[in-house]
């Protein structure tokens, strides 16, 4: 009856009418990312590099700038190849980097802000300046949990189409930009390492051609790593992706 509704006001004005309808939103927003096919691939490539860590299969999810997962994906043979609990934990850091990050001229300086999860860590840590931020916006445990385990990661995970929430304080969650520095969502990389997990990220993030991040400043110091892993809020050494320079 929503979706009838809907459809009845989009007499009125089309454009504005699916936008306020909730499945058609999700579904526009959903559209500027890749499909969940596109996301796997570039997994497994990613999986494939030089990462170090402990050579673990992934987890990988993607979503859109309100929240809402788009797609779930792993880079094994099947959902048994990668640590279960990584895939809520993908989920989690897509969100915390979406949620914490900014489009080009979205500040009152005229920029943007770009974090990933791993910007978080050391700030979250006791006395920390955004001590307890991990405790925000937790996850919803029926969207997280819900479904038979042989659809995780496949084109109807259960999670697709929901907002899971949560927050992610380490490596594995990067914010997507289109050109000119548009946010137009999250990924989240889990099942390794935490600076295994952000490395691949880092280059699933460079295979989907979403990491337009020459106007978007971050808080690494590093124009071009401008959400690189950082250990502590001052200048200090990065966890550099090995063999890879970075997106523009």
């Amino acid at each position: 009856m929503k979706i009838h509704r809907c459809l009845i006001s989009g007499s009125v004005g089309l454009g504005i009418s699916l936008l306020t309808c909730p499945a058609f939103a999700q579904q526009y927003l959903c559209s500027l990312l890749p499909s969940q096919a596109v996301l796997r691939a570039a997994l497994q490539t990613a999986v494939a590099a030089s990462n170090g860590g402990l050579g673990n299969n992934m987890w990988a999810t993607l979503v859109a700038i309100d929240g809402t997962v788009c797609a779930v994906a792993f880079s094994g043979a099947s959902h048994q190849d990668q640590w279960l609990g990584s895939r809520v934990i993908s989920a989690q850091k897509a969100n915390t980097a979406n949620g914490f990050s900014l489009s080009n001229g979205a500040r009152l300086n005229g920029t943007g802000l770009v974090l990933s999860s791993a910007n978080l860590y050391s700030a979250v840590q006791p006395g920390g300046s955004l001590y307890g931020l991990q405790h925000s916006n937790p996850v919803d445990p029926p969207v997280a949990y819900e479904g038979n385990v042989f659809t995780f990661g496949r084109a109807y995970d259960p999670m697709v189409g929901y907002r899971i929430g949560g927050v992610n304080v380490f490596g594995g969650g990067l914010t997507l930009y289109s050109q000119g520095g548009v946010r137009v969502g999250g990924l989240g990389v889990s099942g390794d390492t935490s600076c295994t997990d952000h490395f691949v990220a880092w280059r699933v993030r460079n295979l989907l051609q979403l990491d337009h991040l020459a106007s978007v400043p971050g808080v690494t110091g590093d124009a071009s790593h401008p959400d690189n892993i950082i250990y502590d809020i001052a200048p200090a050494s990065s966890c550099l992706v090995p063999g890879f320079a970075g997106a523009g």
